[in-house]
């Protein structure tokens, strides 16, 4: 009697597989750190920001739990509560209008282009329009990079230096890529980013950075993640948190940030590839001119209403798939009595319909992916 034998299940993200090709480094890492048991703030946490510095060209690195706590670290240090505004895209995670709300202030939902995914520049100005005829004071934009891609950082600056606002950039899903040539973690008073396991580099846990180069502002960011701390350990000069990177993990991530820039060339090729091959029936991603992206996902947009019957013809063939963002901030129960942008936010709304992301790693071989894009053209075909 024939029985139905299940696909093989591809991976979405291939972790497995970059530890393989890490062979024992990962192992040695972490044993280092049980031979010498520092673990808060033992030398491997200094040595990787140092190594974060150089990847960059930041002067300041403060390593810290996670990119949640990496955006409100900042908005800590800079004194941001209530009566304040601060602008933010509504497709996005929700930590960038979380850490906002967390701290007492308002975060206003700007919308996004339409081919990049990223922060509007008029839906922006619109934000802060509307931040000051509710009479709150605007003080800060945290434009996100998307999937892996910048915003546009000219222009962001440009609008925060008319309006007198600080730029916070999240980068969580995008450090490794670049703006106009310049690494992402130079842009703004200070760009924020994770190492989630699940992101382009990820640590085997939570994990996070803040890049500056303001040394007098790095210096209160150390003090923020742990407690607030002085010069004294029980001498706390401002409200703080606990929020450090664990010893071990950034043992793990000095080990992989050494094969990142072959995975983000690898991740690229891979995300071209599918560009070439799924052009003609699905509307690709696009990579703004002069910037790179490091395809945290590789998002495509299919016509509304067919996403979900894709999915699940496509799961039926052992490929998953993942919606970033069903629903964008400014539509979440928690999130819709805050203010947005005049004319609304059509875009965040129409792409929360459209999108799908399909599996994305340094490590997906051309005959795995060949079966992912025939699937898909299969679950489209009339």
């Amino acid at each position: 009697m024939n029985k139905h034998i299940a696909p093989q299940a591809v991976s979405f993200i291939d972790v497995t597989e970059q530890r393989r090709v890490l062979g024992d480094r990962i192992d040695a890492a972490v044993s280092r750190v049980l031979q010498h048991c520092q673990f808060i703030n033992g030398p491997e946490v200094t040595e990787f920001e140092a190594d974060l510095a150089t990847f960059t060209g930041a002067k300041h690195v403060v390593a810290c739990a996670s990119g949640t706590d990496a955006l409100l670290m900042v908005l800590m240090a800079k004194g941001i509560g209530p009566g304040d505004a601060v602008i933010c895209p509504s497709f996005t995670f929700c930590a960038t209008g979380e850490v906002v709300a967390l701290l007492g202030a308002t975060p206003i939902f700007a919308d996004v282009d339409e081919e990049t995914f990223n922060i509007d520049m008029a839906s922006l100005k619109s934000a802060i329009a509307v931040a000051r005829k509710a009479g709150l004071t605007p003080k800060a934009i945290i434009p996100v990079d998307l999937f892996g891609q910048s915003a546009d950082h000219d222009a962001i600056a440009e609008i925060a230096r008319v309006e007198n606002l600080f730029v916070l950039d999240d980068a969580a899903q995008s450090f490794g890529a670049t703006y106009k040539g310049k690494p992402l973690g130079t842009f703004g008073l200070a760009t924020a980013t994770s190492f989630f396991p699940a992101k382009p580099l990820g640590c085997y846990g939570d994990g996070g950075a803040i890049f500056t180069d303001d040394a007098e502002f790095a210096h209160i960011l150390r003090s923020v993640r742990v407690h607030g701390q002085g010069t004294e350990k029980y001498d706390n000069v401002r409200i703080g948190l606990t929020a450090r990177l664990d010893t071990i993990q950034a043992a793990i991530l000095i080990e992989k940030l050494r094969i990142f820039p072959d995975e983000i060339a690898a991740r690229d090729r891979v995300a071209k590839r599918y560009n070439e091959m799924l052009a003609d029936i699905t509307i690709v991603p696009r990579v703004a001119p002069d910037c790179t992206s490091v395809w945290a996902q590789y998002t495509i947009r299919l016509p509304d209403g067919t996403r979900d019957a894709v999915a699940a013809k496509l799961k039926a063939e052992g490929i998953p798939t993942a919606v970033y963002y069903p629903k964008p901030l400014h539509r979440q129960t928690a999130y819709q009595a805050f203010p947005v942008a005049e004319g609304g936010l059509p875009v965040s709304e129409k792409l929360s319909r459209e999108v799908i992301s399909l599996p994305m790693h340094a490590y997906l071989d051309e005959p795995t992916q060949d079966r992912i894009v025939e699937a898909l053209r299969g679950a489209l075909a009339k």
